[in-house]
């Protein structure tokens, strides 16, 4: 068994390409993208049809995903500001409104056993009712991941949501691959869970990849707040800019 674990792609078309380009020549069993293939980046359709599209892939909720699903609350959240709102609502309107519904059905968690361990994989910490996610803990230590997931069954559990990537060991093994879209650099980041005799070995992966298209995309698109998301979510760099 060898699953390929990606997640946060966050409409960044090359990063997604590339990961799956190192799958497609290594081979896997299964690639289970643990949720937010929308919003913040230029490419949200391609993205979206991709991952439809790509064999043995499994895509879970995030919450990007799930106000494309089941549409923005009207009103919205009092934390959602207008520029966001803005940004969600044309990501939104670049997608097939009939893929609400297939898209509506991606589970908030799957499970999975390779080399004898139980794997959970989720976007992040679910509500008290089980759907919506936690407040990003910052820096989360293992304690804090302890208690965050305590309702999630599984010596390893990888998620997603907040970025940077991490590793961590408390009562479970903590693992966030790190977004693979969202980056200062231009890699996009992914995790590798396989079978090795009767053990599973993980390793963190990262592959490089031109971005280019990537930043074409947001010049040529009337995207909202196309300025701050390169700048926040992608360290400002811009090699075609000028």
């Amino acid at each position: 068994m060898k699953l390929i674990i990606i997640t946060d792609t966050h409409a960044n078309l090359p990063a997604l390409q590339a990961v799956l380009g190192v799958a497609e020549r290594e081979g896997y069993d299964e690639i289970i993208h643990t949720g937010d293939a929308l919003c913040i980046g230029p490419q949200p359709a391609e993205c979206l049809d991709l991952l439809l599209g790509t064999p043995r892939l499994t895509c879970l909720m995030g919450n990007h995903d799930y106000y494309f699903a089941h549409g923005i609350p009207n009103p919205p959240p009092a934390w959602m500001s207008l520029p966001e709102l803005q940004h969600k609502q044309w990501t939104y309107a670049q997608l097939d409104p009939t893929l609400r519904q297939q898209v509506a059905m991606w589970e908030w968690m799957a499970h999975r056993d390779v080399g004898g361990q139980r794997i959970a994989l989720l976007h992040y910490a679910l509500g008290r009712n089980g759907t919506g996610f936690r407040r990003i803990i910052h820096q989360a230590t293992a304690d804090q991941l302890d208690r965050l997931f305590e309702d999630v069954e599984g010596q390893v559990i990888f998620y997603g949501h907040h970025h940077p990537p991490d590793d961590q060991r408390g009562r479970a093994r903590y693992i966030n691959p790190g977004s693979l879209g969202c980056h200062r650099y231009a890699t996009a980041r992914f995790a590798v869970a396989e079978s090795v005799g009767n053990q599973c070995r993980i390793t963190m992966r990262e592959v490089g990849y031109d971005d280019r298209p990537l930043f074409q995309a947001f010049r040529e698109r009337s995207i909202p707040e196309a300025a701050f998301m390169q700048k926040v979510f992608f360290g400002g760099r811009d090699r075609t800019a000028g």
